[in-house]
């Protein structure tokens, strides 16, 4: 996958037929399209009196997929507590959550309400150690604490190299602690669930709640907090000795050299798009199921099923949001009738009103 932050969309519309039948998966409170565009202008030059440096009207949003439209609203509070006001004076309003940009598709014409950005909430500390010079050279548990806009791939290196482990089966995962903890990501090696000691978040009126890992329903790419603004993660891992570190380095590496050989971490991605289905009781590949079903390198304007991993779409020069829209139904189609089964959605998928 490209690196660097990805930029956003040009909000123009597509012109393709809509054959798309996706609704949108941004965690919002909704009042209709013409009701947002009114509301968020009014209450967006309210908040600028206030917080005028950390809010940005009709902004481009993000993504690893590099389309779509614009944001009527984008805030980007410096603090908890900025985002605790931003939350109070926007209730009642549409208000979605953006991560790293990874796992996220936004529609052409952009998204109403107010997009969260937590990107400069991103400290990482170790709990009760002064850095990772200061860690013991034997084996113990490290509580690490990571603000939800820190980057999963930068506290993955970071951990690795200071001789924890814990967090290396998530490697080569773009996305943001909050974003990652919420969707619970992972991949063949496991999820995020598993190193997780508690999550502290907002709810909708601002107020602070930390859960332990044994009161959340951690599911497959399920996480139960949709109800809630992550806004730290508390990560139990374990000190290993200098003598073993470089085991824990190298597989780190492995887990790196296998995602690069069976996924395009060089094109313009958002990662999987659909989940794995279960099949008589059993989790299979939705990725195989989409090959089988005559999909790879199956193409909708600038959208493209790629030829590596058949779960991943790439894009193209000119393509556009509906681009992939239409061409995850077309998938979805095949599948179906290959298999008799319906892919759902690994990937948010945010539009004006939630409506395709």
């Amino acid at each position: 996958m490209p690196s660097g932050r990805p930029a956003g969309g040009d909000g123009r519309g597509s012109g393709v037929e809509d054959r798309s039948r996706f609704h949108g998966s941004s965690h919002e409170c909704s009042r209709g399209v013409a009701g947002h565009r009114a509301a968020g202008a009014e209450v967006g030059r309210a908040v600028n009196a206030t917080l005028s440096d950390i809010i940005e009207a009709n902004a481009p949003i993000p993504t690893w997929f590099r389309v779509g439209g614009k944001a009527d609203l984008l805030a980007r509070p410096r603090s908890v507590e900025e985002l605790r006001d931003l939350l109070r004076m926007f209730a009642g309003e549409r208000i979605s959550v953006l991560g790293d940009g990874a796992n996220l598709l936004v529609d052409d014409e952009g998204v109403d309400g107010l997009v969260l950005s937590l990107e400069h909430l991103n400290r990482v500390e170790y709990l009760g150690f002064d850095g990772g010079a200061a860690l013991p050279d034997r084996a113990t548990t490290i509580f690490v604490r990571a603000e939800a806009g820190a980057r999963l791939p930068k506290l993955i290196t970071q951990t690795n190299r200071d001789g924890l482990e814990g967090l290396e089966h998530l490697g080569g995962i773009p996305a943001s602690i909050g974003g990652a903890v919420f969707m619970n990501a992972g991949g063949a090696f496991g999820d995020i669930a598993q190193s997780i000691e508690s999550v502290t978040a907002l709810t909708r009126l601002g107020d602070e709640l930390t859960i332990p890992h044994d009161e959340i329903n951690f599911d497959y790419r399920h996480s139960g907090l949709s109800w809630l603004i992550i806004t730290s993660v508390e990560f139990h891992l374990e000190s290993i000795p200098e003598a073993k570190r470089a085991a824990a380095r190298q597989r780190l590496k492995d887990v790196m050299t296998y995602k690069k050989s069976s996924q395009p971490l060089r094109e313009d991605s958002a990662g999987c798009v659909f989940k794995n289905p279960v099949l008589s009781g059993t989790r299979v590949s939705a990725g195989k199921l989409i090959d089988q079903s005559g999909c790879k390198r199956l193409r909708v304007g600038g959208a493209e099923v790629s030829d590596i991993h058949a779960n991943f779409i790439v894009t193209h020069p000119g393509c556009t949001a509906r681009d992939i829209l239409n061409l995850l139904e077309e998938v979805r189609e095949r599948v179906e009738r290959s298999h008799s089964i319906r892919l759902e959605p690994e990937i948010a998928i945010w539009q004006r009103g939630g409506k395709a």
